[in-house]
C-alpha cells in the first residue's frame, strides 16, 4: 500500500475514533423550532448604577457606551432597562442612590431631569433596535397620598407610569417597548388591569406589560384563574431563578424571562455566573430573555454591591475604566444572534457537564453556544448552586434538516484559566470545517465557544484607559453652572432624596446658583 493510501486510512479511522470517543448532539429543526429569543441586556437603576458614567470626559464616555452598545463591537446589548435606564426615575432612596423622578409632585412634569434620558438615546444611537424597557422601582409618596401604597389610587398610579412613557417619545423621541408594574414587591391584580386600559386610551397599545419582577409565585396562579389579566400582561419576568422556571409557568404560554439576573462581582468567577446562566436558564427554564443587574459599575466603591456590573467606569475624574470578562461572554451570544431569532429544540446538557444551546435566524444562518463551566467558578451571588461536576470532554455536533449543507463555521472562543490567571476571552479561531454535517470539539473546563455562519464578529478595542486615581483630597463646585448639561451637579450621588441644580436668591455671597433638595414628600420605599 502506499505510504498516501495508508495516511487517508490514518485519518479515517482516526475520524473514527474520535467519533467514537465522543457524545454526539444533533441540532435539527425537522420537528420545528422552540421558543424566540428576546434578547440578553442590562439593567441601569436600582439604584443610581449608571451614575458616575455621565461625568466621563471624552472621549472615554464614548468608549464605554461603545462597549455596552455598540453592535458587533463589545457586549452589543440588545435591551436596555431602565429601573431608570429601563425603569422610571424616582424620587426615593435605594442600595446605591437615589434617582429625580419625572413627577415632584401631581402639578410638575418635567423630562429632562436626570442622566438616564440622555443614557437611552445613547444606547439608541449605537444601536436603533435596541429594546427599551422600565420598571417602577418606587414612586414619590403624592401618588399614594402620602401613604405607603402605590394601589391605592391605582389610577393615579397608571397615570404616572404612563405620563413618563408618553414624555419618552414626546421630549426624547423613544419608544418605550414593554413596563412592569413594581420592582419585588406586591402586585394588584386590578392595578394591571388598570394600567392596561390606561396605555390603551393613552395610543400606547403596542406597549407590553411585565409581572411581577418578583418570583415566579403567585403572579402565575393569579394570571392561570384570571383570563382578564392574563390578557393583559404579555410576559412573566423572574428575578434571580436560579435558571430554572415553574410548569404553571409554561402552561400560560406567556414568553417567560429572567428579568433581573447576575448582581455578582465582575472578576472572572462573575463572568462563569454569566456565562452559565445566559445559556442554562433558557436549556433548564425555557426563558428567552435575560438582563443583568446591572449595566456598568459606575457609582462609588464603597457602597453596596461594589462592581456588580459587566463593566466597571467609577472613575470619571481619572478617567479609568475596565473591560470586565462579562463584556466578553455577553459578545458570544450577542454577537451572533438578534431577537427574533429562534432557539432549535435540540438544545441540553453536555454528558460530562456544562450546556449549549442553538438559535436560527430562520434564513439558514445557525449560531451554536457552548459552556463548561465548573461549580466553583460559576457562583452567582443568588440563589444558592447546588453542586455538580463538569470534565473535560469531546463533544461531536451532528446538524440535520436546513442545517445539514452548512460546510464551515466561524468560531470564538474564552478560556477562563483560574490556575495562571492567564484568561483569554472572546478570541476568533481557525474556521470549523465539517464533515459529513458534523464536528467535534474537545472541550476543557471552564471554557465558552460560539461556533456561527454570522462572519460579521469583533473583538472591539480602545487603547487603554488612564491609570487608576484616587478620588482627589481637595474638591469643590461653586455650582455656577449657567446651563447645565444635566440637572445634577457631577461627582455628587444622591443616598436620599434628590438634589438638583436651582436658583438660590437668598445667597449673600453672590452665587446664584446651588444644588437644592427638592424632596417634600416621603416615598413608598422598596426594601425597608
Amino acid at each position: 500500500m502506499k505510504h498516501r493510501d495508508l495516511a487517508a486510512v490514518a485519518l479515517i479511522l482516526g475520524l473514527s475514533l474520535t467519533l467514537c470517543s465522543s457524545q454526539i448532539y444533533v441540532l435539527t429543526d425537522k420537528g420545528g423550532l422552540g421558543r424566540a429569543f428576546d434578547g440578553i441586556g442590562g439593567l441601569s437603576g436600582g439604584g443610581a448604577t449608571s451614575r458616575l458614567l455621565v461625568n466621563y470626559a471624552e472621549p472615554y464616555r464614548s468608549q464605554i457606551l461603545d462597549y455596552l452598545f455598540k453592535p458587533n463591537f463589545g457586549a452589543s446589548l440588545h435591551i436596555l432597562k431602565k429601573r431608570v435606564i429601563f425603569v422610571f426615575s424616582h424620587d426615593f432612596d435605594i442600595p446605591d442612590g437615589t434617582e429625580p423622578s419625572h413627577m415632584h409632585y401631581e402639578n410638575d412634569e418635567n423630562y429632562f431631569r436626570g442622566y438616564e434620558w440622555w443614557l437611552m438615546k445613547e444606547a439608541k444611537k449605537r444601536n436603533p433596535n435596541i429594546t427599551l424597557i422600565s420598571l417602577p422601582w418606587a414612586f414619590p409618596g403624592w401618588v399614594g397620598h402620602g401613604k405607603n401604597w402605590p394601589y391605592d389610587f391605582p389610577d393615579i398610579t397608571a397615570a404616572y407610569v404612563v405620563n413618563w412613557i408618553l414624555g419618552a417619545k414626546q421630549y426624547h423621541d423613544l419608544d418605550i417597548q414593554y413596563v412592569g408594574i413594581w420592582n419585588e414587591r406586591n402586585y394588584d391584580s386590578k392595578y394591571i388591569k388598570l394600567l392596561r386600559y390606561t396605555l390603551d386610551k393613552s395610543g400606547l397599545d403596542t406597549v407590553r406589560i411585565i409581572a411581577s419582577d418578583s418570583l415566579w409565585e403567585p403572579v402565575v396562579q393569579s394570571l392561570l384563574l384570571d383570563p382578564e389579566l392574563s390578557r393583559a400582561v404579555d410576559v412573566i419576568g423572574a428575578h434571580y431563578p436560579g435558571t430554572s422556571s415553574v410548569k404553571e409557568a409554561l402552561k400560560t404560554q406567556k414568553k417567560l424571562w429572567s428579568s433581573e439576573d447576575y448582581s455578582t462581582f465582575n472578576d472572572e468567577v462573575g463572568g462563569g455566573c454569566w456565562a452559565r446562566i445566559l445559556n442554562q436558564n433558557y436549556v433548564n427554564g425555557l426563558m428567552t430573555a435575560t438582563i443583568s443587574w446591572n449595566l456598568v459599575a459606575s457609582y462609588y466603591k464603597d457602597l453596596p454591591f461594589s462592581r456588580d456590573g459587566l463593566m466597571t467606569a467609577e472613575e470619571p475624574w481619572s478617567g479609568s475604566y475596565v473591560v470586565e470578562s462579562p463584556i466578553w461572554i455577553t459578545a458570544h451570544t450577542t454577537q451572533f444572534t438578534q431577537p427574533g431569532w429562534s432557539y432549535l429544540h435540540t438544545v441540553g446538557h453536555l454528558a460530562q457537564g456544562g450546556s449549549y444551546v442553538a438559535l436560527t435566524d430562520g434564513k439558514g444562518n445557525l449560531t451554536v453556544v457552548i459552556e463548561t463551566m465548573t461549580r466553583d467558578h460559576s457562583v452567582c451571588i443568588r440563589p444558592p448552586l447546588p453542586p455538580f461536576n463538569v470534565t473535560s470532554q469531546n463533544a461531536t455536533f451532528h446538524l440535520q434538516g436546513s442545517f445539514a449543507s452548512i460546510k464551515e463555521l466561524q468560531v470564538w472562543r474564552s478560556q477562563f484559566n483560574f490556575k495562571t490567571k492567564k484568561s483569554s476571552f472572546f478570541e476568533t479561531l481557525t474556521p470549523q470545517k465539517l464533515f459529513d454535517g458534523s464536528f467535534t470539539l474537545e472541550l476543557a473546563e471552564d471554557e465558552v465557544y460560539t461556533l456561527t455562519t454570522m462572519t460579521t464578529g469583533q473583538k472591539g478595542s480602545y487603547p487603554d484607559s488612564p491609570p487608576s486615581a484616587r478620588f482627589p483630597k481637595v474638591y469643590k463646585d461653586h455650582f455656577n453652572v449657567r446651563n447645565p448639561p444635566f440637572s445634577e451637579a457631577p461627582d455628587f450621588a444622591d443616598q436620599t432624596g434628590v438634589f438638583e441644580y436651582d436658583i438660590n436668591m437668598t445667597d449673600p455671597g453672590g452665587s446664584r446658583r446651588a444644588s437644592v433638595s427638592l424632596l417634600q414628600v416621603p416615598t413608598p420605599s422598596w426594601w425597608f
